[in-house]
């Protein structure tokens, strides 16, 4: 009794005297781990988090108590949420404020639903647009999450192997998720409940309406619908958002009055594209999307064929062909997939005159294999004329580039003649494969023939790449390969317009055909055109004597034949142009010719009757060059101060120009539509 009567007033010393009372020590249950294993007692140090044993040895100070470290994760945690919920309030408000929308504190429960007149696109989470402006991008955190399952790998259909790709063998070893050089195909069955179409941005009325034009009008023009094989609007819906956004963007693009609607698709699409750049592919239908849209949307393809491609490869569709001749017969619409890519990316690679992505491998090679099959269909032939077109194509870019100041040598013309040789016997082989059809009609035949003759066409220009203007001095210049190849060029030139005007079929096909078609009347008519300016001397039109005479240098070139044809290509693409969307590129193609006819200083040239649509330019059809009003004039009108025309800015490497020089002559509106490529 007396001890503790003793310690009593010792403990409470600090009371008693007056003295401030020690700092509250460190909240600690039990001891820690190391002084557990040492069994010494646990003493806390104050403001530390450590105990005194820990910090003495440097040790990590480890609770032995499992309830304290779900205490010390839980703070780490609410602390660490706390500062992302700060970050992401303030974005809200910073975007709410930008989009002149309510405040964070006015909103409901629900979101507002789009007002009258405004165009509030769904996008995923690290894009936000309004009015088809991105506003801001939030890339999402980097993802370095492991593979825990072996039930992931054994999905993905690969086996693991003492030769593999190095990738592969740095996922085996870290298991990182993002490293895995393959992805599963993944439905999206919840798309239906959560797409635009059931968000109201584009109503289900107007939905159906375009799809229904989409399949009716456009669909089976595009190898009988490889890209597309689905029958319903609800059907897509299911498999692929992105895929449903661009076959109703392609369909209002093809409809005419219809802005609004192809502004609101066209909006979706791009910011689900968006998304798709950085993301993992998710099945092969969003592939199908960006190939599709672009065949189709002329702002984009260029972007969107490179982007389908690397998609496709990352999810092994280049090893479809191979599976299939191993009898896995579910892989044949995959590889269908990859000729359509392949041809889809060789086709503006040749009309950029950019080097192709996909190479010739054993797909490419043996696609007679694949037609061989009982399982291959109509679409299948058309597919494979295309593809078997473009490596010859492709073969040729091998040989010559696309340097505009490297010109054809002598003996580059024996080449020449051999890929001559071989458009022939493509011709040949594939015109009586292609069978017509009941609802296109001849289409799938006489497209052969268009092919072949743009392709003619493309090849024998390059003998006039990189060669000085004419003149008296050089009339003995061009050899005889020289003025072979070139008078070749200008006859498939000719017959590339000539048959269009003359095939029903040709002509119905013109508002359903892919971008890349327009392309081949637009580059013939402007071809044919320069060559009269720069060749021939648009002084011989006024003396008609003169006019059915050849050119110098001995060409076959008759002036007045290439002058109808250029007026019938242009009141023959306006008649068309009445069919599509204001905004579709035919559009275009209609005003450069017409503008290139009037600058020419051609008279009798037609009046451009499509000026509603085409505010910059008022000229009349006898107008002289001099006489175009600066202030109208498209802008490149400002650069070309002489009101020459040089032919070799479209002929001067293997591609068009298709993006720098046509597209630069014929858009010359101001529609904002076009204007913003938000890649």
């Amino acid at each position: 009794m007396e001890m503790s009567a003793l310690k009593r007033p010792s403990e409470d010393a600090d009371h008693e005297d007056g003295r401030r009372p020690h700092p509250p020590r460190t909240p600690r249950i039990r001891a820690c781990a190391e002084c557990k294993r040492h069994k010494i007692k646990c003493e806390p140090v104050d403001n530390e988090e450590k105990c005194a044993k820990c910090l003495r040895s440097g040790t990590e100070c480890v609770p032995y108590n499992m309830n304290q470290r779900l205490l010390d994760e839980d703070a780490s945690w609410k602390a660490n949420a706390s500062v992302q919920l700060a970050q992401l309030r303030s974005a809200v408000h910073m975007l709410l404020r930008h989009n002149k929308l309510p405040k964070l504190e006015d909103l409901g429960e629900s979101s507002p639903r789009p007002q009258s007149g405004q165009t509030l696109t769904i996008s995923p989470a690290n894009v936000v647009s309004e009015n088809g402006h991105t506003t801001m991008v939030m890339p999402p955190p980097m993802d370095m999450t492991r593979d825990t399952s072996v039930e992931v790998e054994r999905e993905s259909g690969e086996e693991s192997g003492l030769v593999m790709a190095p990738m592969r063998s740095l996922y085996d070893l870290t298991k990182i998720r993002n490293l895995r050089s393959s992805v599963r195909w993944k439905p999206n069955s919840s798309s239906v409940e959560e797409d635009f179409i059931a968000q109201g941005i584009v109503t289900l009325t107007e939905a159906e309406e375009l799809f229904k034009r989409y399949m009716q009008d456009i669909r089976l023009y595009l190898w009988a619908g490889v890209l597309f094989p689905y029958e319903s609007l609800d059907a897509v819906r299911r498999q692929s958002t992105l895929l449903t956004a661009a076959v109703l963007t392609i369909s209002a693009l093809h409809t005419p009055g219809r802005d609004e609607a192809l502004q609101k698709c066209y909006n979706i699409f791009v910011s689900l594209t968006y998304s798709a750049c950085l993301a993992r592919p998710h099945n092969l239908d969003d592939i199908r999307a960006l190939a599709l849209a672009a065949f189709y949307l002329s702002n984009l393809s260029w972007k969107l064929s490179g982007l389908a491609v690397r998609s496709a490869v990352e999810m092994n569709l280049h090893q479809s062909f191979q599976k299939l001749m191993r009898g896995h017969e579910d892989q044949r619409d995959n590889t269908r997939l990859w000729y359509a890519l392949y041809v889809c990316e060789h086709q503006f690679s040749i009309a950029y005159g950019r080097p192709p992505i996909i190479h010739e491998d054993v797909a490419i090679k043996n696609i007679d294999r694949f037609l061989d099959s009982p399982m291959a269909r109509p679409g299948d032939i058309r597919l494979g004329a295309q593809v078997t077109l473009f490596k010859i194509l492709t073969e040729a870019y091998t040989a010559y580039g696309s340097d505009p100041e490297q010109p054809l040598t002598e003996p580059d013309f024996q080449q020449l003649r051999l890929f001559n040789f071989s458009i022939e016997q493509w011709r040949l082989a594939w015109q009586a494969r292609s069978i017509d059809s009941p609802v296109i009609g001849s289409y799938p035949s006489k497209g052969v023939v268009l092919y072949y003759h743009f392709a003619r066409f493309q090849l024998n220009s390059l003998a006039l790449r990189a060669l000085p203007a004419p003149s008296a001095a050089t009339s003995e210049s061009l050899s005889y390969d020289r003025r072979e190849a070139a008078n070749i060029a200008i006859s498939a030139a000719t017959s590339t317009l000539t048959l269009i005007f003359e095939e029903p079929d040709l002509r119905k096909a013109m508002t359903a055909v892919p971008i890349f078609t327009h392309t081949m009347v637009a580059f013939s008519a402007t071809f044919l055109l320069k060559m009269a300016k720069t060749w021939g001397g648009m002084a011989q039109v006024q003396s008609p004597e003169l006019a059915t005479e050849p050119v110098g240098l001995g060409l076959n070139f008759n002036i007045n034949q290439v002058l109808s044809l250029s007026r019938r290509s242009a009141s023959f693409l306006e008649k068309v142009a009445e069919n599509l969307n204001e905004k579709h590129l035919i559009r275009h193609i209609v005003h450069g010719i017409n503008d290139l006819l009037n600058r020419l200083g051609v008279i009798g040239t037609p009046s451009i009757s499509v000026a509603h649509s085409f505010p910059v330019s008022n000229t009349s059809s006898a107008q002289p060059i001099d006489s175009v009003n600066a202030t109208t004039a498209p802008d490149y009108e400002a650069a070309d101060t002489t009101s020459e025309y040089n032919m070799y800015d479209l002929i001067g490497s293997y591609g068009f120009g298709f993006d720098e020089t046509f597209l630069g002559q014929g858009a010359s509106t101001n529609l904002d539509f076009w204007q913003t490529e938000p890649f």
